[in-house]
C-alpha cells in the first residue's frame, strides 16, 4: 500500500468526514439532541470523564475541545461550569450542525474550523483546559507533531485531558470471524484505511474519500506529550468501552483487556 503524506491523509480524512455529517444527520438521535441540548444542564459526558473534568477543574475556567465533531461535548461543558468553550474541527459540515446545536443552547460556545496543524494564532496560550475525546488521537498521522500544537494554546498551568479508546484495541476486529483473535502488531505503522463513509453503527455501502485510522502506542502518546512540555498527572484504564458498540462485546471477560483510558498532562 502507497502511505500517504501527512498533508494527504488530513486532507483525505477532512473530505471524508464532511461527507460522512449527512449520515449522523439522518440519526433519529439528532433530533433528540436538538431538543435536549435547550436544557442549561445539558450534557452529554459520562461519569467517567466528568470525574476527571471535576478533578482537573472546570469551573471558571476557559476551555476548548480539540476534534468537537457536532458540539455536543463542547456545549455539555457549560454544565460543569466552564467559563467559555471552543470547539475546534476541521469539518465544516459537522461545525454547522455544532452552530445549530449551539443556536438552540442557552450557552455561548465559539465553533472554529481549523486543522490542528494550522490552529489561528489568536487561540495560542488562550486556554485553561484543553479537551480530546474517543476518536482524535488516531486521525493524527504525527502524535509528537499533535502535542506540540495542542501544548500552545494552553497557559502555563493548563491542562490537556484526554478520554481515548485504549491503543491494545486496534490489534482486534470485532467483526472478524474470530473477534478475540488478534488482527494486527501493536506496533503497527501504516494506517488502516476505509473508502466507505464514516459511521459510528454499522456500514454504509457507499462509496467516499478514503479515511485513514494511525495506531499510536500508549509509548508514542506519553512521549510525545513530554517532548512537547506536557507533564502527565494521571493515568487510568478502564475495563469498559467508550467505542462503537460492536467493541461493546470485549467487556467483562474473564481475561479482561483495558478497553479505554483517562490521561491529563499539564503545560510546564
Amino acid at each position: 500500500m502507497d502511505m500517504p503524506t501527512k498533508q494527504q491523509a488530513v486532507a483525505s480524512n477532512r473530505e471524508a468526514w464532511n461527507d460522512s455529517a449527512r449520515h449522523h444527520k439522518d440519526k433519529p438521535e439528532w433530533q433528540v439532541l436538538l431538543d435536549a441540548v435547550s436544557r442549561p444542564d445539558f450534557s452529554r459526558i459520562d461519569d467517567t470523564l466528568r470525574g476527571v473534568l471535576e478533578q482537573v477543574g472546570v469551573e471558571g475556567r476557559d476551555l476548548v475541545q480539540l476534534g468537537c465533531n457536532n458540539g455536543r461535548e463542547s456545549l455539555s461543558l457549560f454544565a460543569l461550569g466552564a467559563r467559555s468553550v471552543v470547539g475546534v474541527d476541521q469539518s465544516a459540515a459537522f461545525l454547522e450542525q455544532a452552530r445549530e446545536l449551539g443556536a438552540r443552547s442557552p450557552h455561548d460556545a465559539e465553533f472554529i474550523e481549523a486543522d490542528i496543524h494550522q490552529l489561528p494564532a489568536e487561540l495560542e496560550g488562550r486556554f485553561d483546559v484543553a479537551l480530546i475525546t474517543i476518536g482524535v488521537l488516531n486521525w493524527m498521522p504525527d502524535i509528537a507533531e499533535f502535542f506540540r500544537h495542542v501544548a500552545r494554546i494552553l497557559k502555563p498551568g493548563g491542562a490537556l485531558v484526554i478520554y481515548e479508546t485504549h491503543p491494545f484495541l486496534e490489534m482486534l476486529d470485532p467483526e472478524a470471524a474470530d473477534p478475540y483473535r488478534l488482527q494486527s502488531s501493536y506496533f503497527r505503522s501504516e494506517p488502516f484505511v476505509q473508502h466507505q463513509p464514516i459511521v459510528y453503527e454499522g456500514k454504509v455501502e457507499q462509496p467516499a474519500a478514503a479515511s485513514y485510522w494511525f495506531a499510536h502506542t500508549l509509548g508514542a502518546i506519553f512521549t510525545g506529550a513530554i517532548d512537547a512540555g506536557l507533564q502527565i498527572s494521571h493515568f487510568k484504564e478502564y475495563p469498559h468501552s467508550n467505542r462503537e458498540e460492536l467493541y461493546d462485546r470485549y467487556e467483562q471477560q474473564v481475561a479482561q483487556l483495558p478497553l479505554c483510558f483517562t490521561w491529563v498532562a499539564v503545560k510546564l
